[in-house]
């Protein structure tokens, strides 16, 4: 079923892009296409560009399995890689410490994943479009599969049948939503989006890494998600510390490999994330807020940006986490974190230095934790009693 949807779909478009994060599916779809290309099953487009997304908070495993699959790439001379990553200020924690925008959240600011995934890969693919003749299209090929979430469940069995595609087929689009400018050039497909995870596993762990499909390193990729003993919905992994998940599994899937102990201070991010949103770290408005229209704002006092203790303070806390996991790697020989480099922590520095504010904050707003006056839904501002809240 994935080689008929990419079959159907490939001949298409001039050229593939495979968007590849370095997680389980994307890593499976990726060794897959390559082999069938390789072996003959499946005929080449006129240029193929794998755009790898580069986060810089992946964890360890995941980022060494990425590093040894690309060195791999240079045996495919007909395949272009873009190691795509955001630009220095909006990478996650230069944004966060050095322009103080608080840790995102499931609610009201889950700003990380457009951040520093969609929007960059969305911008190499406009920049690499832009140099190709109008007429060609690009096939954009991910590795989103059914089973890995409801909430993309439902979003894949609202719009299957979208664009002529059918079920079965592969989930194939006309649009690659973020890709501005360019909408009527760019179509995307999904050609495992039937495969279940023990599928993937079976790809992963036996197959890929064997000659005859490859020989690629995924074993490694593999163990880092706990491998066939993970479950459906456990077996996902985001950024290290995702302040977005209520529980580290896949950090505590590999802290349970003796291989990977040493990375243990890395449970200590996701306490600094959650400490960071609290009202004592932040600036609130006080009072009403007028817009430049001249209307009231809807959520007057509403909590804002990070102070610069608070910054500094985490900042610090970050870099004595990996300073301490570096040291034990150096001990024992293993693989070091770079979670925060020279380059980033720079410029983290910097910002707060030039007294860096998101837009629409000076920095002479209350800290968060002040008592303010009360504001009503009318705009009448009355003092707030102490323990009037309570």
């Amino acid at each position: 079923m994935t080689l008929m949807s990419l079959a159907e779909y490939g001949p298409q478009h001039d050229h593939w892009g495979i968007a590849w994060s370095g997680g389980k599916d994307s890593t499976a779809t990726l060794t897959l296409i390559l082999h069938l290309i390789e072996v003959g099953r499946l005929a080449p487009p006129k240029s193929l560009t794998v755009y790898y997304a580069d986060t810089r908070q992946e964890l360890t495993p995941l980022a060494l399995a990425a590093a040894e699959i690309m060195a791999q790439l240079a045996r495919f001379p007909w395949v272009r890689l873009r190691v795509v990553t955001a630009p220095l200020d909006k990478r996650f924690l230069v944004y966060i410490l050095g322009r103080g925008v608080p840790p995102p959240n499931n609610n009201t600011l889950r700003w990380c994943t457009r951040q520093i995934k969609v929007d960059p890969m969305a911008a190499a693919i406009e920049q690499d479009l832009a140099g190709l003749p109008e007429t060609d299209t690009v096939l954009m090929i991910t590795g989103v599969r059914q089973g890995e979430s409801a909430v993309r469940d439902r979003r894949i069995e609202m719009s299957c049948s979208k664009d002529g595609a059918e079920c079965g087929q592969g989930w194939y689009q006309q649009v690659l939503p973020n890709a501005r400018g360019v909408r009527g050039r760019i179509a995307t497909l999904a050609p495992i989006l039937h495969w279940r995870v023990c599928n993937v596993w079976d790809w992963l762990k036996t197959l890929a890494p064997m000659k005859r499909y490859g020989a690629w390193a995924t074993m490694l990729l593999a163990d880092a998600y706990g491998g066939e003993l993970a479950e459906e919905k456990a077996a996902r992994t985001g950024c290290i510390g995702c302040p977005l998940a209520s529980k580290d599994l896949a950090l505590d899937g590999i802290l349970a490999m003796p291989a990977w102990a040493y990375l243990a201070p890395l449970k200590r991010l996701k306490p600094i994330y959650r400490d960071l949103r609290l009202p004592k770290n932040r600036l609130r408005k006080a009072g009403a807020e007028i817009l430049k229209d001249g209307s009231l704002a809807k959520n007057p006092q509403r909590m804002g940006p990070l102070t610069f203790e608070a910054r500094l303070w985490a900042l610090g806390e970050i870099l004595a986490i990996q300073d301490e996991v570096n040291a034990s790697a150096d001990a024992l020989g293993r693989p070091r974190l770079d979670l925060l480099n020279a380059e980033e922590e720079a410029r983290i520095r910097e910002l707060i230095a030039l007294g860096t504010w998101p837009d629409g904050w000076d920095g002479d707003e209350p800290t968060a934790d002040t008592p303010l006056d009360a504001v009503y839904p009318d705009g009448t501002v009355q003092p707030l009693l102490i323990g009037a809240l309570s």
